[in-house]
């Protein structure tokens, strides 16, 4: 009993691993070097792991839209070309050349586009028709298009509806033709109420953050047929972004209204099920984390967060 006694005031002595939540990650607080280069609100990041570059779009007048820095946090450069509203962004690495895709909700003469830059901010291609929000009728209109995920083939993943009359997912060929679009405004299976942000798994499978309709659904990257959706882990707050960790274990989901990170168990081949929440990371006050990228080579996260006005690095542990 002695023994026993002791055994239990030992438990309250240190903290024990499997006592609550084990932490996953932790904050680098040296990244970036100088924060004061956020001028606006920052709404997106992206990564390009081959070279060790973090892309940042903000918002604002009179600041640079593209922020460029290092995996280490120095600022290296920025611009400001053809980008009026950035919501989503994306780097491509291919075997011969990286590019960085930026969706654009802005409502002036670049807006509601999709657009490909070269790593300095060269404009090279431009899906949509710049300045007019579209209609679901025509594949390539778009209304405040929210994210892009790009494969390594070329092919493109569009969700496009922050908000504007579209609510959809929509598959381009690596030139720019339509091989598949799914989704209407509703709360159906393969509906959509503002699908927010979009990524891919290691077994194919697309992953859409459908935000307002506090869930995440699957499609198949070939056919755009719907596999499952995930709704239990988002009773407080719709997810804002999905992203998969390095290893594909987890998928990293930012929750902005409750400030905070979810981590959830990817799911194996062949079954969606529901969602299991393996850990939370959770944010300061007001933070408001928006879209959120993953380095594939070291794991670090990025969270662009609108209300601290930053971009913060989180460390695997």
């Amino acid at each position: 009993y002695l023994f026993l006694y002791f055994q239990v005031l030992k438990a309250f002595d240190y903290p024990s691993p499997w006592k609550g939540q084990q932490q996953m990650y932790k904050l680098d607080i040296g990244w970036p070097k100088i924060p004061e280069y956020f001028t606006g609100q920052t709404f997106c990041v992206a990564v390009d792991s081959l070279h060790g570059l973090v892309y940042v779009g903000q918002r604002g007048d009179n600041v640079p839209k593209v922020l460029v820095f290092s995996e280490e946090g120095y600022f290296l450069y920025s611009w400001n070309n053809t980008v009026e509203m950035p919501h989503g962004i994306f780097v491509l690495n291919t075997a011969t050349d990286s590019s960085v895709w930026i969706t654009d909700v802005g409502t002036g003469k670049y807006g509601h586009t999709v657009k490909q830059y070269s790593p300095s901010g060269k404009l090279m291609q431009i899906l949509g028709t710049p300045g007019n929000a579209g209609s679901s009728l025509i594949p390539l209109q778009f209304d405040q298009p929210a994210e892009i995920f790009v494969e390594e083939t070329g092919d493109v993943y569009v969700v496009d509806g922050d908000g504007g009359m579209n609510n959809r997912l929509l598959k381009l060929s690596n030139d720019y033709k339509e091989i598949w679009l799914t989704g209407t405004n509703g709360t159906g299976i393969g509906q959509f109420k503002i699908p927010h942000s979009v990524t891919m798994d290691a077994f194919g499978r697309v992953w859409v953050a459908d935000r307002d309709n506090k869930r995440i659904q699957v499609f198949d990257k070939i056919t755009g047929e719907w596999l499952g959706s995930w709704s239990s882990c988002f009773a407080e707050d719709g997810p804002y972004s999905v992203r998969f960790t390095a290893n594909y274990k987890y998928l990293i989901v930012a929750q902005m209204n409750i400030n905070r990170l979810a981590i959830l168990a990817a799911a194996p081949v062949g079954s969606i099920g529901d969602c299991i929440m393996v850990n939370t990371v959770q944010l300061a006050d007001e933070t408001k984390p928006h879209l959120v990228d993953v380095d594939m080579k070291s794991g670090a996260v990025y969270v662009a967060e609108i209300g601290a006005q930053q971009v913060q690095k989180y460390i695997p542990l």
